[in-house]
């Protein structure tokens, strides 16, 4: 028993201290990332992945770690190169995977610096 007491305080630690892309309380949602530069993209199956690094990019901005313009383009670069996808081959896939791994750690890096949830420690 004394085990299962260890692995849920470790669960319930995790939980609070969350990680990086995780919506938490009070995290906004898509949607109103999205509305925050203008119009809505459908992102379909990768809707959960581009929210997390619009999230990143949020919290950059919201803690003054980019600028409002650097989020609003960075958000319709990623619709842009979204919207390539609707070729439907395996270049297009490929070319949007390689895009969003790099955007995404842009993200991360623009966030890290103003959230101290991703500093080591």
């Amino acid at each position: 028993m004394r085990l299962f007491g260890l692995g849920g305080a470790m669960a319930a630690v995790w939980l609070v201290a969350g990680c990086a892309g995780v919506a938490g309380f009070g995290a906004p949602p898509f949607s109103a990332l999205q509305a925050r530069c203008g119009a809505q993209t459908d992102y379909r199956a990768d809707a959960q992945a581009v929210y997390s690094t619009l999230l990143d990019a949020y919290v950059a901005y919201r803690h003054g770690g980019i600028s409002e313009s650097d989020y609003c383009a960075f958000e319709a670069s990623l619709a842009e190169r979204h919207a390539a996808l609707a070729s439907g081959d395996a270049a297009a896939r490929l070319a949007w995977i390689k895009f969003f791994n790099d955007a995404r750690v842009q993200a991360i890096d623009w966030r890290a610096p103003v959230d101290p949830s991703l500093r080591g420690g």
